[in-house]
């Protein structure tokens, strides 16, 4: 299954950006790996999936990556946010410095266990670490507590465990777990670490 290509989204592509997002959401995992719903999803309107494929593809704030097969088809997708120091995450924390986020990570069943999951990290954490401003010095994402496969993934990938675990927005019974990949060569203080 090495017969794809990971790039970033266009923005005339919201039609296949919306066709796998919702794909993502009927998966089974999707509770535990998402915050939002597929009839959330069917609800946004033709305008703002083309906003939303035109910031991903173009903006400096945000790039999604796909996968995409020789054929056409897209077989998977991650998409990095980039959360600037003195906003708020999505839990309303402060954020300290400036760092990526990972969001939206998803592969089709035909593509798991091939690779791809990590070719998508790789052109993410590219981009992340190729920004001139601002200069993330990690990239970060969140997991659900009962989500043992995807934290299995990320660990093996390079993310460590920070030990901070949060009310998840949409269920606060649930936590998710924060996981870190600090910017290769970069050595940040206890006091920016977490």
């Amino acid at each position: 299954m090495n017969e794809y290509v990971v790039r970033p989204v266009r923005g005339d592509e919201w039609r296949k950006v919306k066709e796998l997002r919702l794909a993502a959401l009927r998966d089974p995992a999707a509770p535990l790996a998402f915050l939002e719903t597929v009839a959330q999803a069917e609800a946004w309107s033709d305008e703002h999936w083309q906003g939303r494929a035109e910031g991903a593809g173009e903006g400096r704030g945000v790039r999604q990556f796909v996968a995409e097969a020789a054929g056409g088809a897209w077989l998977g997708s991650v998409t990095v946010l980039v959360e600037a120091a003195g906003t708020r995450d999505l839990f309303d924390r402060l954020i300290e410095r400036d760092q990526g986020h990972l969001v939206g990570v998803f592969v089709r069943p035909e593509g798991r266990g091939t690779g791809l999951t990590e070719a998508l990290f790789e052109a993410a954490l590219e981009w992340a670490w190729a920004l001139e401003e601002p200069v993330l010095y990690r990239v970060r994402l969140f997991v659900h507590e009962e989500n043992a496969r995807a934290a299995a993934f990320y660990r093996r990938f390079g993310f460590g465990a920070t030990g901070i675990a949060l009310p998840m927005p949409t269920d606060p019974s649930a936590l998710e777990r924060e996981y870190v990949f600090r910017r290769p060569g970069r050595r940040d203080t206890p006091s920016n670490t977490a």
